[in-house]
């Protein structure tokens, strides 16, 4: 069992997106700025420190290089059995799972990203990491500071961030040091996240939410708000929602998935900041970061060690002998045939769907049983689509 885990905003960096720009997963970049009216590949490639910080730029280029180096992944066969996501990269496993189409979720995270500035402009907020301190004093030295400062994330053993007002931080600082705190180290962001102060941003958070509509996912997914495993896409927009306000139990997540019986947890996406969380929550576990097309023969050959593939009898077959899979055709945004139902008879070549410009025709006749790709997901090659009953 693999885990997938996507980071969130914070592990951006300047020209994160250079290694890929000769990758054929690429094309995620030019998707999305056709989506979203924002030029993504300038910012991956030219944007400076200062502006990957607005948070806008930030959870946006975050959310697509992960998707990126996912597509990259899943081209290669490598595929997980359960997901999480840190704050933003719960928007990353969501969308990485069929959850939220590719365009409902780049809709959303820019639409996140704009109601987080606006919340952050009308109540002006900070960050700060407090290190080597247990979670039950920092919780005390918020409660200390008798301010607008709460605990926002709770990421491994000793790694705390607390947000709220410049003074409020600045008050909780000095009694966390005082209660033995190792460091405390402000962080790049321009507002107190995960706290009461985002709440200007629910309203306009729900809104988008509803218009998502997020699906059931087949591969169940760890929230950050309640470190449970949800599948359900009913349950995810209040969970979305609650999450803007409520700290991001990133560590009992870990310890979740531990639960879970993985056999390695797979960070995707820039940074490795999850990677080294893993190590300090569950010491041994079995942990790798893909951020560059160069990673991607190691994680291969990580794989073949963590988690062997199981070789059936019958490799290949895995429906029964009446039954056929349609697979896409190419990697892309699948968009289905409006006119073709549930139990219409297909010819051999009838076109279902398109992937892009790309058309999905079935190799087989037969009665078209169901669509397994929903209109709007993003297909990677041989992914399926559609399966049928022969006659």
């Amino acid at each position: 069992m693999l885990a997938f885990i996507f980071p969130g905003q914070g592990s951006q960096r300047p020209g994160m997106g250079r290694p890929w720009l000769d990758h054929e997963s690429w094309e995620l970049v030019d998707e999305a700025s056709s989506i979203s009216g924002r030029d993504i590949g300038r910012l991956l490639l030219d944007a400076d420190v200062d502006e990957l910080k607005d948070t806008r730029n930030a959870q946006l280029t975050t959310f697509v290089i992960s998707l990126m180096v996912l597509d990259a992944v899943e081209r290669l066969g490598v595929e997980p059995s359960i997901c999480a996501g840190h704050s933003l990269g719960e928007y990353t496993a969501l969308t990485a799972n069929g959850a939220l189409g590719f365009d409902d979720g780049v809709r959303l995270v820019l639409e996140r990203g704009e109601a987080m500035h606006e919340a952050g402009q009308a109540a002006p907020g900070v960050m700060s990491a407090v290190l080597g301190l247990d979670d039950d004093l920092v919780e005390v030295a918020c409660r200390r500071a008798d301010d607008s400062v709460w605990v926002a994330n709770f990421n491994a053993p000793g790694q705390v961030v607390i947000a709220g007002s410049p003074s409020g931080v600045e008050k909780a600082t000095a009694h966390a040091k005082e209660l033995g705190a190792k460091k405390v180290m402000s962080l790049p962001v321009s507002g107190a996240f995960h706290t009461p102060m985002m709440n200007a941003a629910r309203a306009r958070l729900r809104v988008a939410l509803a218009e998502a509509n997020p699906r059931d996912s087949d591969v169940p997914i760890v929230s950050n708000v309640d470190a449970l495993v949800h599948q359900r896409g009913d349950e995810w927009a209040s969970l979305l929602s609650a999450q803007l306000c409520s700290p991001v139990r990133w560590r009992q997540v870990l310890l979740e998935l531990q639960r879970q019986s993985i056999a390695g947890y797979v960070e995707l996406g820039p940074g490795g900041v999850l990677s080294g969380m893993v190590k300090r929550t569950i010491p041994g576990a079995r942990v790798l970061s893909v951020s560059t097309p160069d990673e991607l023969d190691t994680l291969l050959e990580w794989v073949s060690q963590v988690s062997p593939p199981k070789v059936s009898q019958h490799d290949g077959e895995h429906l029964f002998v009446v039954e056929r899979l349609v697979v896409s055709p190419a990697a892309g945004i699948f968009s289905q045939r409006t006119d073709v139902a549930d139990g219409s008879l297909i010819e051999v070549g009838t076109v279902l769907g398109h992937i892009g410009d790309v058309e999905v025709r079935s190799p087989f006749a037969g009665i078209l049983q169901n669509f397994i790709a929903h209109e709007g997901e993003r297909l990677t090659m041989r992914e399926p689509v559609a399966w049928l009953r022969t006659h």
